[in-house]
């Protein structure tokens, strides 16, 4: 089941918007003047496949509606009763199917101060960047947005300790539904993320705000190093009973000398590709250096297991090589303008050098050392392509932040190559044309209320 159409009624109570998705090409495009809703659409769409239903509470809204390509929908239904100073609002969701007995309940209720058990100015603590202004409203200083304690509490639910996290009564039923569809928002604020740390305070888990750059950097050298550990583990299975299979192996295998050799050259490449992109190191190269000019059948019983046993061994870095060398290449095509250029390492994750164009030096630079454009493209392509679980809707807001023009226009064919790649749904809010270039079939222009 996938997304089909988006729509809201009465957004701020003035705007009504419709959004068909490209369901073919893969990615949609809304536009329009600041002020009409896109990040809010954003917004809405993430708060309820994610279980942040504040959202709702904060946005005002009449109707909230998610159509499928099974042809069934869910909506977000706002009512306000009372007078404008006693005015009470309470949503509800509604899920339709055809065929089938429709389901509602009320928008589920974050918990309410009386149930947490710490006080609540140690959220002020725990989440960087969260500043106290009231009893129970806090300001993002990072976003600038006002919060209230139970927007806190779904916001950063992650870096929250357990037990003062949310809790919801949430129906079988929608819980299906929204395990089902995979939505994640990329938001405008993206150069600052959070970290767990210990506090002997709290004694439980606490975070800290540092760049985003330097988050993913650890994130990926510990991705590698248990792709590294997958793949010891694998060798030492296949190693220890590659006598035995060989043994076992009766009859020669239906390959000529020339098959052997080429199957041998293609891992020897395979191999380079991983060595140059840091999965493994150049002093492991050894075992591929076989060019065999005459094969005898027991040699070539022998090799053909050892193929075997190779490929297996390798396709533990399949997935992840891949997306490295495309982020490697989108981010040196990008960056070699300023001479730079990027690496990775099983120790540092991101490894960048500067060469001086008027001398041999090579500088080392930390991933904090790129400038605010630079961080932000490549924490962009390194969510869509390593944070991001296939079948997924992800949603960007405002991609063109700190790009140069020239990296604008290029930013939808490097979208089109990742999304094939870790086969993705793009829903992108922008204000940029240089984003859309020629691609305006792929756009959604979200217009004013009618008069």
């Amino acid at each position: 089941m996938q997304i089909q159409q988006v729509s809201v009624n009465g957004l701020f109570g003035i705007f009504d918007h419709v959004i068909l998705l490209n369901m073919d090409q893969r990615i949609t495009i809304i536009h329009g003047p600041n002020g009409f809703g896109k990040t809010a659409i954003l917004r809405m769409l993430n708060g309820f496949f994610n279980s942040q239903y504040s959202v709702f509470r904060s946005i005002p809204f009449n109707k909230f509606q998610v159509e499928f390509d099974d042809g069934s929908s869910v909506e977000v239904i706002n009512t306000t009763e009372g007078s404008a100073k006693t005015k009470k609002r309470e949503c509800s969701i509604e899920f339709h199917k055809p065929h089938s007995k429709s389901r509602t309940c009320p928008l589920p209720k974050t918990k309410d101060s009386s149930d947490i058990d710490l006080p609540v100015s140690i959220l002020d603590d725990i989440i960087p960047g969260l500043q106290r202004v009231a009893v129970k409203t806090w300001v993002y200083l990072p976003t600038g947005e006002t919060l209230s304690l139970n927007e806190v509490i779904e916001r950063f639910e992650d870096v929250i300790p357990l037990k003062i996290k949310s809790r919801y009564e949430i129906p079988d039923w929608l819980k299906t539904l929204t395990n089902n569809i995979h939505v994640r928002l990329i938001e405008s604020q993206r150069l600052l993320n959070f970290e767990p740390i210990r506090s002997s305070r709290l004694n439980s888990g606490t975070s800290s705000m540092i760049p985003t750059v330097s988050s993913y950097s650890n994130e990926l050298a510990k991705l590698i190093e248990s792709k590294l550990a997958e793949y010891g583990t694998t060798s030492q299975s296949l190693d220890r009973t590659f006598p035995a299979r060989v043994v076992q192996q009766q009859s020669s295998p239906d390959l000529t000398d020339e098959e052997l050799r080429t199957h041998l050259n293609e891992l020897e490449e395979t191999r380079s590709r991983l060595i140059e992109v840091g999965l493994l190191d150049k002093d492991e190269n050894s075992d591929f250096q076989i060019q065999p000019q005459s094969i005898d059948e027991s040699t070539k019983n022998i090799l053909s297991v050892y193929v075997k046993d190779v490929e297996k061994k390798l396709s533990v870095f399949d997935e992840i090589a891949s997306k490295i060398e495309l982020l490697r290449r989108i981010i040196n095509n990008k960056f070699a303008y300023s001479y730079k250029e990027m690496n990775f390492s099983k120790d540092k994750g991101f490894v960048f050098k500067t060469h001086h164009p008027s001398s041999s030096d090579t500088d080392i630079l930390s991933p904090t050392d790129l400038s605010s454009g630079e961080q932000h493209e490549l924490v962009l392509l390194y969510e869509l392509l390593f944070k991001v679980q296939p079948n997924s809707l992800v949603l960007i807001d405002e991609p063109e932040l700190s790009l140069h023009v020239g990296w604008q226009a290029q930013f939808l064919k490097d979208l089109q190559e990742i999304t094939k790649l870790a086969n993705l749904d793009i829903l992108m809010a922008t204000h940029s044309p240089d984003i859309i270039q020629d691609r305006w079939d792929l756009t959604v222009e979200l217009k004013g209320a009618r008069k």
